[in-house]
């Protein structure tokens, strides 16, 4: 009697927001293995990662909705974000990209068949804080939210470690270099804003993608490392 192999196939999950950090650690993650195969979509040609094997799709953002029903990803990964510097301080290009283009994304994705997303926001996210940046943040998880997803995960990272390509961020990066003196000296309540590798962070949103409960889950740098240690497992089984 011969033995039988079957083919492992790579879930299919759907990417904006490749150019970033987490983007890019996404792919050269999910590269690496078999478990998982990334579809990209972007608005210019992407410098890959060495290596990568991965989907990416070029268009307009008001035809990503069609990219995405023609492909059929299980999940939509939501990387899409700007700075405050990059939209030259001017508070409607940021929220063009931080808001509108998120939004329009989520709805596109919905109306396209994609029962499942995953974003990423920011510690402090809060549709009433001060901060533009916080109140942005915590405005695209309401909105999303009412998208009407079965499955919506929404990741909080603190201040994400890792480099960058081409996008200095000089105050990010002292940041970096301090945290390991400075993340033990934050109270326990602010335990959100300490710092957090972006390969956990990408292992987090792999491992979230593969989960099939239904509802609506926030997840803070805690919550994160459980669902990287989940596919790990995943990645080394």
């Amino acid at each position: 009697m011969s033995d039988m192999h079957t083919e492992k196939v790579p879930v299919r999950l759907g990417l904006v927001g490749a150019t970033g950090l987490i983007g890019r650690r996404l792919i050269e993650i999910s590269s690496a293995g078999d478990d998982a195969r990334i579809v990209g979509i972007a608005r210019r040609e992407v410098d890959l990662p060495k290596g990568a094997r991965v989907e990416m799709f070029v268009a307009d953002p008001d035809k990503w909705g069609e990219v995405l029903e023609a492909v059929k990803p299980q999940t939509l990964i939501c990387a899409l974000g700007t700075t405050w510097k990059k939209a030259g301080r001017d508070e409607a290009a940021f929220r063009s990209v931080d808001y509108d283009l998120v939004l329009s994304t989520a709805q596109a994705a919905k109306e396209s068949g994609i029962a499942n997303m995953v974003m990423v926001t920011a510690a402090g996210a809060d549709p009433h804080a001060k901060s533009l940046y916080m109140r942005v943040k915590g405005e695209i998880e309401r909105a999303v939210s009412n998208v009407g997803f079965k499955r919506l995960d929404i990741l909080q990272p603190g201040l994400l470690k890792g480099g960058r390509q081409g996008d200095l961020r000089p105050l990010e990066a002292v940041a970096q270099v301090v945290s390991p003196l400075i993340d033990p000296l934050i109270p326990e309540k602010w335990a959100m804003f300490r710092s957090v590798d972006s390969d956990l962070v990408a292992e987090a949103i792999l491992g979230l993608s593969l989960r099939k409960a239904a509802g609506r889950f926030t997840h803070d740098n805690e919550a994160m490392k459980r669902a990287a240690r989940e596919w790990r497992a995943k990645a080394a089984g």
